[in-house]
């Protein structure tokens, strides 16, 4: 792989500086050539908890002794990798230390030499700053398939220099993988302008939080679009935009009252990462040689009959073969990545952070990753994508989980798997039996017992890694809307994938992920349909419109129901049919409350209309109730005489 340089620039040195310390290395040259490559992390920050240890990279760069030019910063420690072209660098920022751009200067006998390096201002409150909780909707996309707000970036070339952050400038290596929206598994051109251009559209339906799939270069020679082989940790794509403007994407969704969380890969990286043709240590990243697949078997963590090699298949397997496996149990793998969170969490101002395949990371580093990021930020929530479908087996990651081994994560949330595949399950069956249909969500629910903090499960009913739910409902809008009931109101912090408020359908003729990841009508100049406005929506059939209004309604009305935030559930098991004892009715009722207000919320997954049993429901409540329907805003009176339309939800606020 063509090496990266970072080249040295006088005016971008003058442009970044801020205050600046007087220095002790004005008659010292710069780092030329290949002296200096790479400086990681980009730059710091004064008042962090967080020790700094910086990575350089340059030719023999472990022969040099090093400091810095001011004794407000000082090198109290260097460790020289595998690999000469390495060193790591303890660094204290004493109290002393200022804003501004100082120098690392580099001496081994009369060769001497400087390089620039930053440090910031800190925010006011950064260290209590505030995360995603169950008061949020988190809305889920894929950048390259959201909206294309910046055609000229859609193929980026060599030599494009762009902010980092840094008082140094980057040049963007080759871009092999081209932008053609007529092939799925291409780049289609939606980018980080299209995410802002469109930040009204989100926020008007109710999401409070954005996840976005990965937006760090991913830099592979094809089906680079989704961005889960990042070839350069701290640069953006040039393709979705820079550094700043992912910064500025941040500061306008804050405006907007949008958190933002941070898609992060730490279990492995992309094949054409710079480091993979020169890495630090032999055992920076897992080197298999003949080629080992992970085996995806979670249970071996906390299995007490597991074999070794098991286990280390899982800890040490490549995700795929594109995706080399990084080694976290070696100490200066685990501070790379540590402080390269929080580093993004402090220049980007991030709400939070989801962590991609978290199962297959060593799970004693990634515990102390967990840990470092939350001792920066208290408040910080992490969700971890542990994709089991066991709930013991899941319970086991969040934190406080009391396993039996003495195992904590330090991981707060995560993602419940079961709840989506028993909602998606219960949607798909008629004439169900005991333990099918809306019985499988009741029987999830009911195994809520396993889990540490129930505030600290993020339910959904799909994401990028799933087929549409619009065609495994079989373009049946009236499912879709008791998915969104469902998850507007069951516990935990919701999040909806990117267009699945209005049904979006697989693209038809391909049957790959990419076909599944379809671009956002709209979000192109020429689309034939805006599904962004109303007015698109309209024209592109009534489906559109409804269901996006029909959503917007309930996670609006979501967003200050603090009884759907905090309250409490008591749910009824579907009563059996009085015709059949072994078939059951496909319904299901529950109610969240606390001490002054309750939502009633009945899904009747029949092909016929029913009645709500409201006497069944004596013990909490009784009589006949007068609430609002939260959907249509109308006062309602809730009795057995209450009908609850066929393929269709009900969901009432009342007072207690």
């Amino acid at each position: 792989m063509k090496r990266i340089l970072i080249l040295f620039s006088g005016a971008l040195l003058l442009a970044s500086c801020g205050t600046k310390s007087a220095s002790n290395a004005e008659n010292v040259p710069f780092a030329t050539g290949s002296g200096v490559i790479r400086i990681e992390p980009l730059s710091w920050w004064t008042d962090m908890k967080t020790d700094l240890q910086l990575m350089v990279k340059g030719d023999n760069i472990s022969e040099y002794e090093v400091s810095f030019d001011t004794p407000a910063i000082k090198v109290t420690g260097t460790h020289p990798g595998d690999n000469p072209n390495y060193v790591f660098i303890d660094v204290e920022i004493g109290p002393k230390a200022v804003p501004g751009t100082y120098y690392l200067v580099f001496k081994k006998g009369e060769d001497t030499f400087k390089a620039p390096y930053v440090i910031n201002g800190r925010r006011e409150g950064s260290a209590d700053r505030e995360s995603f909780t169950t008061a949020d909707l988190i809305y889920l996309i894929m950048p390259d398939r959201f909206a294309n707000g910046d055609p000229a970036n859609d193929n980026a070339f060599s030599g494009n220099v762009y902010d980092d952050g840094s008082a140094r400038a980057y040049k963007v290596p080759t871009m092999p993988d081209r932008a053609d929206r007529d092939k799925p598994l291409y780049r289609h051109g939606g980018d980080i302008k299209g995410i802002i251009d469109h930040l009204d559209y989100i926020a008007d339906l109710g999401a409070t939080a954005l996840w976005s799939t990965p937006l760090l270069l991913d830099n592979q020679e094809y089906e680079s679009y989704h961005g889960y082989a990042c070839c350069d940790y701290y640069h953006i794509d040039p393709r979705f935009g820079d550094n700043a403007l992912y910064r500025e994407m941040v500061s306008k969704a804050h405006d907007k009252g949008i958190k933002v969380i941070m898609d992060v890969v730490t279990n492995h990286c992309g094949t054409r990462h710079w480091w993979m043709d020169d890495a630090p240590f032999k055992d920076w990243y897992h080197v298999n040689e003949p080629y080992m697949q992970m085996n995806a078997l979670f249970s071996v963590y906390m299995d007490p009959n597991a074999a070794k090699t098991d286990l280390d298949r899982q800890e040490s397997g490549w995700f795929v073969p594109s995706m080399p496996d990084m080694n976290l149990d070696n100490p200066f793998v685990l501070k790379y990545f540590q402080q390269w969170a929080i580093w993004w969490i402090e220049y980007a101002d991030l709400d939070g952070l989801r962590v991609d395949t978290y199962p297959y990371n060593e799970p004693e580093p990634m515990s102390r990753w967990c840990a470092a990021v939350r001792e920066e930020y208290p408040a910080m929530n992490i969700v971890g994508e542990c994709w089991d479908n066991n709930i013991a087996q899941l319970a086991y990651w969040q934190t406080g989980a009391g396993n039996k081994n003495g195992f904590d994560s330090n991981l707060p949330s995560i993602m419940d798997f079961p709840l989506r595949d028993a909602m998606i399950g219960a949607m798909c069956e008629e004439n169900v039996n005991w333990s099918e249909g809306m019985t499988r969500v009741y029987s999830v629910l009911a195994q809520d017992f396993a889990y540490a903090d129930l505030s600290h499960m993020m339910t959904f009913f799909a994401n990028h890694d799933h087929p549409r739910t619009g065609d495994i409902m079989q373009r049946d809008p009236r499912k879709m809307k008791m998915l969104y009931a469902m998850l507007a109101t069951i516990r935990g912090i919701p999040q909806l994938y990117y267009g699945d408020e209005m049904m979006f359908l697989e693209r038809e003729g391909f049957g790959n992920d990419g076909s599944k990841r379809i671009d956002f009508p709209g979000g192109w100049e020429g689309d034939k349909y805006n599904l962004f406005t109303a007015e698109g929506r309209e024209a592109a059939g009534l489906s559109f419109a409804e269901l996006h209004d029909y959503a917007k309604a309930l996670f609006n009305w979501r967003k200050t129901a603090k009884v759907i935030h905090d309250g409490k559930t008591l749910h009824f098991l579907s009563r059996h049919n009085e015709y059949n004892r072994n078939i059951t009715e496909n319904t299901y009722g529950y109610f969240r409350y606390n001490d002054t207000d309750a939502v009633y919320v009945f899904i009747n997954n029949e092909s016929v209309d029913k009645n709500i049993p409201w006497s069944h429901y004596s013990e909490f409540v009784s009589g006949p109730v007068k609430g609002r329907d939260v959907v249509t805003g109308s006062e309602i009176v809730l009795s057995d005489d209450t009908v609850v339309p066929a393929k269709s939800a009900l969901v009432v606020e009342f007072k207690r």
